[in-house]
């Protein structure tokens, strides 16, 4: 098996209670990156040239350029500025943020004072996922020691930049992983996405700038710093730049987290996961998360992991969530799961969400408990069409993308159950 250099996860001793702590993160080279700044001298700008240098995407599903969005940040804007970590990790089977946060904190707080520096920021807030209390509690102890080494406040390391970090814990409410519905919540009212325009580069938190961006694409810019943005770039491949931490789960021996280069073949991270439970045969695979279409196992086998590869295969890689299903997997029980989640999550602002993942939901279950018609096929199809793109945010999206995935790949397997009332496995 090929060694691969790590950004994130390297040097972590997850046997060690105490790998977490500054201590231990100064070891292995932490708050180097932001020294370097300092004591080099290097201007924000290089900092976000660097940054787009790397071609770093955004790690929480958009895949977004993050220099870019950086250099949307009004520079001579004289006011209140924020920045915002989205830590609230609800995607099904995505598990990674959590453990970056529990296991290396401080490289997530290094990666936003960095940010902070490059568009002049003084306050961050980081949102964490309100069902993950041991997180939360964690980022707690790291903020406060980052602020009595003098790493985060007034002047910090003798310099004249100042950042203050806030942790904020959510309420496990999947709608407040959308930004702008994140942002909303922070200021205490209910999580509901708004609309864009404005973006939150413009009208943010407080009606004030603000740049939002996921856990891991922080948490990679240290290393982007102190390598330089080239660098990064060479550890995957153009247009897909440095590694990414895909969390695996489903039907394999070893499910976890795995930081690989980008572009790695999925064959090979499979490999990495321990190979599929029990020598079976894979039937499946959701390669970024719940909310993606999923993929059969014959084209994720000859498919790389990077956000162009997923895409000319059909599927996205969202938040690097690789839910692997062997055959004895029937399709039409997990899309009876993935919709309800959809259902029970949406927060009823847009009426085809709102009404229409319910519909979803109700037709697959029926179809799952025997009673479904021919013509709900059809019916369900047109629903998703429906859905797809008429709401404020993607949650729509999101629940109607996995219907139409699983119809136009396993559409046998949901005749058979409306035919003969069973499972086809």
């Amino acid at each position: 098996m090929t060694q691969h250099t790590q950004v994130i996860l390297a040097g972590i001793d997850f046997a060690d209670p105490d790998t977490w702590r500054l201590t231990n993160y100064l070891k292995r080279g932490g708050y180097k990156a932001l020294r370097k700044i300092f004591s080099e001298k290097i201007s924000p700008e290089v900092v976000i040239d660097e940054v787009k240098k790397s071609a770093l995407r955004g790690r929480g599903g958009a895949g977004f350029p993050t220099g870019l969005k950086w250099s949307f940040m009004p520079r001579q804007y004289e006011g209140e500025k924020y920045l915002v970590c989205n830590s609230d990790e609800g995607e099904p089977g995505t598990f990674k943020d959590r453990d970056i946060m529990r296991f290396n904190p401080h490289i997530l707080i290094e990666g936003m004072l960095i940010a902070a520096y490059a568009m002049g920021i003084r306050t961050g807030y980081n949102y964490v996922h309100g069902e993950i209390w041991d997180v939360y509690e964690r980022m707690e102890e790291a903020v406060e020691e980052a602020r009595s080494a003098g790493f985060l406040g007034n002047n910090i390391l003798g310099s004249n930049f100042s950042f203050q970090l806030y942790n904020h814990h959510g309420y496990g409410a999947y709608i407040c992983g959308e930004e702008t519905a994140l942002l909303e919540s922070i200021e205490g009212k209910k999580g509901q996405p708004r609309f864009k325009p404005p973006f939150p580069a413009n009208f943010g938190l407080y009606g004030k700038p603000t740049t939002i961006n996921n856990t891991e694409t922080f948490a990679s810019v240290p290393w982007i710093i102190l390598n330089g943005g080239e660098k990064y770039l060479e550890l995957g491949k153009p247009n897909n730049g440095g590694t990414k931490i895909f969390s695996v789960s489903g039907h394999v021996n070893k499910p976890g987290n795995y930081e690989v280069p980008m572009g790695t073949p999925f064959a090979e991270l499979l490999e990495l996961a321990g190979g599929m439970r029990g020598g079976r045969k894979l039937k499946g695979c959701i390669p970024g998360g719940s909310s993606m279409p999923i993929l059969p196992g014959e084209v994720m086998m000859n498919t790389n992991m990077d956000y162009d590869s997923i895409a000319k295969a059909g599927s996205m890689l969202g938040s690097g969530a690789v839910i692997i299903m062997d055959e004895t997997t029937c399709m039409v029980k997990a899309l009876e799961r993935l919709a309800y989640f959809y259902y029970e999550e949406s927060c009823g602002q847009c009426t085809p969400c709102r009404e229409g993942t319910g519909w979803l939901y109700r037709i697959i279950n029926r179809i799952e408990h025997g009673k479904g018609r021919q013509e709900d096929l059809d019916l369900l199809d047109n629903l998703a069409d429906n859905i797809q793109g008429r709401t404020i945010c993607a949650l729509g999206d999101a629940a109607a993308m996995p219907v139409r995935a699983m119809l136009k790949h396993f559409r046998d397997e949901f005749a058979y159950h409306i035919e003969y009332k069973k499972c086809m496995v």
